[in-house]
């Protein structure tokens, strides 16, 4: 099978991971899923990201999950693995094994645990850089990891890598996004990698968004990248005040039992998580149906 060449633009999905009763992995639900995605506009999907909860899957079955992405996508859009690990021998496993299942491109993560300082951010993603041939993004989210890649860091990466094709930048300041293009020019694919950032990230020089609602709501979140690629101002911001109660889901703790439950709620998943999360209760459940339904009942066509 012809694998597609991977394209650093559009609406890419930073795909949930489907669970059963059991908490086994949902491989017929992934890979429906995953067609679904692309069929509604996606232009390729993440697997394996934090929104995948990576962290508490193990080697073989994030391989196996791949395998059912690319097999199921069948060449009709690119296949991105997220590579995150504690450990950098690990990382490059990951990436090598990731090449051999087919995927087209690699989203490369600093270690989610260990803070580190640029000397060690750089010798741990160099490595991985270097694993593949494979075309890369670099994930940068100091929110979550506590270590950060600064543009001119990032631009030392690039220079020295010629691979490294895109940055997933989820600071959620738009200035960076400002001073990646000021530094890099078009040397690297920008994306949004906050959900309630993406007009604001286009109109400043994004090109591409790493999504989480769109894992329930392609059709919206396709329609809303393309109104604020196209300049469409109006339309982009009326589908932007809808959408941005269920978005903003995507920037806090629980955004993996948020988003699940939203799928849920929408008829396209389950809320089924992995410990040590665990599924939303109590009042944080009540306000987040609140939310979603509210939501459903006002949603647009587009």
């Amino acid at each position: 099978m012809k694998q597609p060449i991977m394209k650093w633009r559009g609406v890419i999905p930073a795909m949930t991971t489907a669970f059963k009763p059991d908490l086994s992995v949902d491989h017929a639900f992934v890979a429906r899923h995953a067609r679904w995605l692309v069929d509604h506009g996606c232009t390729g999907i993440v697997a394996l990201g934090s929104l995948g909860e990576s962290a508490t899957l193990r080697f073989d079955e994030k391989v196996a999950i791949l395998k059912t992405i690319v097999k199921s996508l069948d060449g009709k859009a690119p296949v991105v693995a997220g590579i995150a690990s504690l450990s950098t021998l690990e990382a490059v496993d990951l990436a090598r094994a990731a090449a051999d299942a087919g995927c087209a491109g690699l989203m490369v993560l600093p270690p989610y645990v260990y803070s580190s300082d640029w000397r060690e951010m750089k010798s741990h993603v160099q490595p991985v850089l270097r694993a593949t041939k494979l075309s890369c993004m670099l994930y940068n989210n100091p929110v979550s990891y506590k270590t950060d890649f600064l543009p001119e860091q990032i631009q030392e990466l690039a220079a020295a890598h010629p691979n490294l094709h895109a940055v997933k930048e989820s600071s959620a300041d738009v200035r960076r996004l400002t001073a990646l293009k000021a530094i890099c020019g078009d040397r690297l694919a920008l994306f949004v990698g906050v959900d309630d950032l993406i007009v604001e990230g286009v109109r400043a020089g994004a090109v591409g968004w790493i999504a989480g609602l769109v894992n329930a709501f392609p059709r919206e979140s396709v329609a809303l990248y393309n109104y604020a690629m196209r300049g469409e101002t109006k339309k982009a911001d009326e589908l932007y005040r809808w959408f941005l109660p269920l978005l903003r889901m995507d920037t806090v703790p629980k955004f993996v039992q948020l988003i699940k439950l939203v799928q849920q709620e929408t008829g396209m998943g389950s809320e089924l998580v992995r410990a040590p999360r665990c599924v939303m209760a109590g009042a944080e459940r009540k306000a987040a149906l609140e939310t979603i339904r509210r939501a459903l009942k006002t949603r647009p066509k587009v």
